[in-house]
């Protein structure tokens, strides 16, 4: 967004902007309305709008930030994947964002030993451990979107975590930046004896606050209690009694400290055993106090999880797809565990199953799913505990949000915390409140919904946690917050939960490392004891198709734009804030600067290809509401869409006259030259004509070949794109697409049938993204028919050469079709049809967005596996942000989702494979690499 456009900033904040800017690229400090709106919303229910949002690239960057924030006495905070729930990860003053360039990793000793930035997704970690049968320990519900940075600053566990390998129990060593930006590795010999030098004084200050803890026998006794349970209420103090030496006990303070004494630059785990053989089971009882009593018996067994679900929840997710008929016949009173266990060993995990089942049988069941290791069924079995979240988002009201809080109660009375927490819920109103948790930890979530707008709804809330924090901390001396980290929310409770003698130790922990009280202010320790009932985020009606949006982030990790826009959370929290400006009529001014800003950040750069509706918990496709936004946008070009459809096969030879054009001008005046003509037009244009590059395509030359007679047909559908796009000049086939797809279909035994008039033919994709309905289903329904007839009423496969088009016809057929993209065709149908001689050069993959939410990934690396001696598909890379024809019309948008490719081209390689023509234009020109379908790469190595 145009910082031209961004407020002025007040006194200190002016100045700390005018001090970065001076060392900062402009993107990386952010100032307008939308922006801190947008990069300021995190997951909890609260909100806090940053007077500056800052993105760091490195640690150098990172200690100028925090340099210049201390110089003039500004508070900050850090932000990772913004996933955490409490409220730990916003501010109303500076908030520091974490780029991409933090994510570095190095496997150490085998894999036992794994060193990670504070920006790996904890899912990529566990990716980069999997050949090595490891994992890190912890493993929280949100891993595939959540950072190292956030699961080691909440101390973030998870369903099999437990306590004994959460980040505290399995850190080998840690590099973190203290408030006057000092940098200390603790794995660092060097490291460790400067900082002995540097920092006596705080060094000393925790051996004296360990050793009075350790003396002090009731505070040590109650610190150790409380981490028989999972507990991330206040400080670690546990490092305190654990441990004397000063560097253990400072490193594991900063275990759950959430950003509030220093920052995590680099964390080193110990990683745990990753078992490849696992089973799972599904017991249910006639109520609570049973299961409960199981669970204690399971404590004792080879079990790696114990989720408990109350019949509350079970009723929550009985009429979803898949799950055991009995669910449904259920009452309330009604619990279940879900029980997995694993094993290196086949043999010996059927009888480990079988001493699990032993345990249990004294306690009666009414239902159970025996123990499976189909990864189907265990799937399906573990969905019914995953659903149970986003069971209860789908059916909130308009209006309120979900709140999934997080205690945890001593095993052996776990049973009273059900039934108890369940009387609250009824006391206080919340009839539609679920509970599930981590039995073996007795860790229990509790989801229900909350509406802040009625100040009787926020007092409502105020007197149900008040009544929740004196039945968890003080009845029953559990733990306010096992796993969600204190944040804002807990904060208030502090004291309730550790007495003031803890608080007192955290008091002088926090003055120890922050003696400005810059980091993070307002979280962990907050002496405004209502600072969970304020700053509460609304969550107005804004569209039906994206109002059940919990903000959550789950969305961001595959979203092509968000490193250049937005994401398809802040999508979401910018609409609202549009539609909630636009019906109150409070602010003209800022209304009309952020319909100028959402017109670029949320439509024009949305790729709308639906990866964010695979992450999100409850569906939500941000591409709809997108799509939607733009048909009012191209209302007025509907009479020339109209024409086009109508006309198609004339606007296929149009298209390829301007190739044609384009390819004749780069033979004749050179690449250089054409390539300065056509920035020359670009920018006469401002930006309607796209640049020309290398990697665009020359004229294809669409001559659909004669049918060979076999016994085995496939109707073959070429998109429009192939027909009007040959390969780039330097691609090392320069053969059509049609002729090379022939070709292996042919070598496979396949008879081919091709339309007869295939220039008319369109998918609908072209109109269908930009809003234009209507069209875009009048020639999907034109091609289902051409197709219905080919195939002989469904006969016959049909391949489709493009991805997006088979996964658009897959969802808009009616008839019974079996529709497939080169992928799935080749690896279904051909692959072990053919002879194939494998490469011996490396080669690039690229799987589409559409290939991916067609579960295409196994397939192209098994295809790739039999084709090629090496095959790279690089990570972070979900989308290639095309989109149709995004590529053309907002270049920097595929510039952006194409970022982290280059890196990973290996030397030598000069070949890539995907399977949608214009997706590899991007490829090839972000790459350096000629990027064909990977139908080339069969035909070559089939013999």
């Amino acid at each position: 967004m145009n910082q031209a456009n961004s407020p002025v900033l007040e006194g200190s904040y002016q100045q700390l902007f005018d001090q970065l800017a001076a060392e900062l690229l402009p993107e990386q400090l952010m100032t307008s309305h939308a922006q801190t709106l947008a990069y300021g919303t995190d997951a909890s229910f609260y909100r806090l709008i940053p007077k500056l949002v800052v993105k760091v690239n490195n640690l150098a960057q990172l200690q100028l930030v925090m340099a210049s924030c201390a110089q003039l006495a500004l508070p900050y905070t850090f932000r990772a994947a913004g996933t955490s729930l409490s409220g730990q990860a916003i501010s109303d003053s500076v908030l520091i964002l974490l780029s991409d360039d933090w994510r570095q990793h190095q496997i150490l000793e085998d894999g036992d030993k794994i060193s990670l930035q504070p920006g790996v997704i904890g899912a990529d970690a566990n990716r980069y451990l999997a050949p090595f049968q490891r994992k890190i320990g912890p493993d929280p519900a949100s891993i595939n979107a959540c950072k190292i940075g956030g699961i080691a600053a909440n101390n973030a566990s998870g369903m099999c975590c437990g306590t004994a390998q959460n980040s505290y129990h399995t850190m080998a060593s840690i590099t973190v930046v203290f408030s006057d930006g000092t940098v200390l590795n603790t794995g660092d010999p060097h490291s460790v004896a400067a900082f002995k030098r540097s920092h006596q004084g705080l060094l000393e200050g925790l051996s004296e606050l360990a050793q009075s803890t350790q003396q002090n026998t009731d505070l040590a006794d109650k610190i150790r209690h409380k981490y028989r349970l999972k507990n991330t209420t206040g400080y670690s103090l546990n490092a305190l009694v654990d441990f004397s030496d000063p560097f253990d006990i400072l490193q594991h303070l900063m275990i759950g400290s959430e950003g509030t004494l220093a920052f995590i630059a680099e964390l080193t785990y110990n990683t745990v055993v990753e078992h490849p053989h696992k089973a799972s089971s599904l017991l249910v009882f006639a109520d609570s106090d049973t299961a409960c009593k199981a669970v204690q018996v399971l404590a004792d067994q080879p079990v790696a999880a114990v989720e408990l679900m109350d019949g509350r929840a079970l009723a929550s997710v009985a009429d979803q797809p898949g799950m055991p008929d009995f669910i449904a016949s259920l009452d309330m009173q009604a619990c279940a565990l879900l029980v997995e266990t694993r094993s290196s060993q086949a043999d010996e995990l059927t009888t480990l199953c079988q001493q699990v089942m032993d345990s249990v049988v004294s306690f009666p069941r009414i239902g159970e799913v025996a123990f499976t290791t189909k990864s189907s069924e265990t799937a399906a079995l573990w969905a019914i505990r995953k659903g149970m979240f986003p069971a209860v988002g789908a059916v909130r009201e308009t209006g309120t949000t979900v709140i999934i809080e997080d205690v945890a109660f001593p095993v052996e009375r776990l049973a009273n915390g059900v039934h108890e927490l369940q009387t609250l819920f009824t006391e206080h109103g919340y009839h539609e409140a679920i509970i599930f948790g981590h039995a073996l930890a007795g860790n229990l979530h509790f989801v229900f919904t909350q509406g802040f707008e009625d100040p009787a709804e926020v007092a409502r809330y105020g007197r149900f946690m008040d009544a929740v924090s004196q039945l968890v901390a003080v009845k029953y001396q559990g733990s306010l917050k096992a796993e969600h980290g204190t944040g804002r929310n807990m904060a208030p409770f502090i004291e309730l939960e550790w007495g003031s003698e803890g608080v007192a130790l955290m008091q002088k922990i926090k003055q120890l490392f922050d003696p400005q009280g810059l980091l993070n202010p307002g979280v962990i320790l907050n002496q405004n004891n209502q600072a969970h009932l304020e700053n509460l985020k609304p969550m107005p009606a804004a569209n039906e198709l994206v109002d059940k949006c919990i903000e959550c982030g789950f969305c961001e990790p595959v979203c092509p734009s968000r490193s250049l826009s937005l994401s398809p959370r802040q999508r979401i929290v910018l609409y609202r804030e549009l539609s909630e400006l636009r019906r109150s009529g409070s602010n003209a001014p800022r209304l009309t600067q952020l319909e100028k800003d959402f017109k670029y950040q949320g439509v024009d750069t949305c790729a709308a290809v639906g990866l964010c509706a695979d992450r999100c918990p409850v569906g939500i496709n941000t591409g709809d509401l997108v799509r939607q936004l733009r048909e009012q946008h191209y209302a007025k070009y509907k009479n020339i869409a109209r024409w086009t459809a109508d006309h198609f096969s004339s606007v296929a030879s149009i298209t390829r006259l301007g190739l044609g054009t384009a390819e004749l001008g780069q033979k004749v005046l050179g690449s250089s030259a054409i390539s300065s003509i056509s920035k020359g037009i670009t920018k006469v244009s401002l930006g309607k004509v796209p640049t020309w590059n290398p990697a665009y395509p020359t004229r294809a030359k669409y001559q659909p070949p004669q049918p060979r007679f076999h016994k085995d047909k496939v109707v073959y559908i070429p998109s429009c794109a192939v027909r009007t796009m040959a390969p780039q000049a330097d691609a090392i086939d320069p053969r059509p697409l049609v002729e090379v797809t022939c070709n292996v279909l042919e070598k496979a035994g396949f008879e081919v049938i091709i339309p007869d008039k295939g220039d008319d033919l369109c998918c609908g994709m072209p109109y269908h993204s930009k809003g234009m309905f209507d069209i875009a289903t009048d020639k999907s329904q034109q091609l289902e028919d051409i197709i219905w007839q080919l195939s002989e009423h469904g006969r016959w496969p049909v391949l489709m050469d493009t991805s997006p088009c088979a996964k658009r016809s897959q969802e808009q057929f009616a008839q019974p079709l079996d529709i497939y993209e080169p992928i799935g065709f080749i690896h279904q149908h051909a692959l072990d049809k053919l002879n194939i001689a494998k490469l011996e050069q490396p080669i690039m993959l690229h799987l589409t967005c559409s290939s991916r939410r067609m579960d295409m990934h196994d397939p192209l690396l098994d295809i790739a596996d039999r084709c090629a001696e090496q095959a790279i598909l690089p990570e972070h890379i979900y989308c290639c942000g095309w989109a149709g024809d995004k590529g053309f019309t907002t270049p920097e948008l595929n510039q952006a989702a194409l970022a982290p490719l280059k890196a990973q081209v290996p030397e030598g390689c000069t070949r890539g494979y995907s399977n949608s023509r214009t997706c590899e234009i991007g490829l090839s020109h972000h790459s350096g690499v000629a990027y064909q379908s990977i139908l080339y790469l069969v035909d070559e190595v089939s013999l």
